[in-house]
């Protein structure tokens, strides 16, 4: 979703007098729904069963009764394939995809291979080309997330409950990941909140993560706390935050770390120092996508055989893509992107 904002300003440069309708699964709409080149927001539903069958075939007849000239499908996947199709659009533009290029009168071509490596907004702004708009360009075209005021509201609510001051040097912490690939051992980011906090200006860590994994990150502030000696002062759970109120976190931070998940590139959208780590992914795939004068330093292990990999086995069975990160480098990377020093 984040990858797809870069491409609705170039849709509205080229098509200034265009209405620009955005079609949306609910749970990923506050990524969206502020962005001002949208002039409609469509969310749907997802339905389980049978149930879903019926949604879709009635959401499909009232896309076709709009008359949209043009349907980009930019997520590719079965369900967005037959409602790009039912649009009735007679121009449908998507990927070139085995059991896909039925919907689309213009097809693009797609590798699913991970080598070379190119960004993925690069991969979506394939899908413009057909309509005559050029090249991407990180500096002029960023992901975007326009905040939520009642957002940011929680959000300062949440930090001032938690003790954390109005200028204090924050740093966000998110510990967990969609899938243990891209997961940092919970040790390490334990041993990096402390450090941070014990630095000579010191960082107020605040822990976040995934709604499944809220018991992990936890327990990584309560070893944190232990090795900092820290009594919950600089290191802090303020709770779960939903994307709104990440972003809202985010802003209003010194810095973001955490692995390459969606978070991160919620993060991206702003303009606070990211440090993200790699494991089987590659910084050329996915490094923030945004103004090159705001930092966003990548950590990784280093060349391996099998990096970058689909992440569906480890071949050498211990995540050495991840477990070869040191705390040392994640957190030279940190005072580098706070602009300070360790002593």
């Amino acid at each position: 979703m984040v990858f797809t904002t870069p491409l609705l300003g170039a849709l509205k440069r080229r098509f200034p007098g265009a209405r620009l309708t955005y079609l949306v699964e609910s749970v990923a709409a506050p990524v969206v729904r502020y962005n001002r080149d949208i002039d409609e927001l469509i969310e749907v539903r997802r339905p389980r069963g049978w149930p879903r069958l019926e949604y879709d075939w009635t959401l499909g007849r009232q896309l076709r009764r709009r008359g949209f000239d043009i349907a980009l499908d930019l997520h590719g996947g079965p369900r967005a394939a037959w409602l790009t199709r039912v649009s009735g659009a007679p121009i449908r533009i998507g990927y070139d995809l085995p059991w896909r290029r039925w919907a689309y009168t213009v097809r693009v071509p797609w590798t699913p291979s991970l080598v070379p490596p190119r960004h993925s907004v690069l991969n979506q702004w394939d899908l413009l080309r057909p309509l005559g708009i050029e090249a991407g360009d990180p500096a002029r075209d960023p992901v975007t997330m326009p905040l939520d005021p009642a957002a940011v509201a929680r959000v300062d609510e949440r930090c001032r409950d938690a003790g954390v001051p109005a200028d204090a040097r924050l740093a966000v912490l998110h510990v967990s990941a969609g899938n243990p690939f891209r997961r940092w051992p919970a040790e390490r980011f334990a041993e990096l909140a402390a450090s941070l906090a014990n630095l000579p200006q010191p960082v107020h860590v605040v822990i976040t993560s995934g709604p499944s994994e809220a018991d992990a990150a936890s327990r990584v502030a309560t070893l944190a706390r232990q090795l900092a000696r820290d009594d919950g002062e600089r290191i802090v759970r303020c709770g779960e935050f939903d994307l709104s109120e990440l972003a809202a976190l985010v802003t209003r931070a010194r810095l973001y770390i955490g692995g390459d998940s969606g978070p991160m590139h919620v993060a991206a959208t702003t303009r606070t120092p990211i440090v993200a780590l790699f494991g089987p992914t590659l910084p050329e795939r996915s490094l923030p996508w945004r103004d090159p004068a705001v930092p966003s330093m990548a950590v990784e292990a280093g060349p391996l055989p099998c990096r970058p990999c689909h992440q569906r086995t480890c071949l050498p069975g211990d995540f050495r893509c991840l477990t070869g990160i040191t705390v040392r480098q994640v957190l030279d990377a940190c005072v580098t992107a706070l602009g300070g020093t360790h002593a």
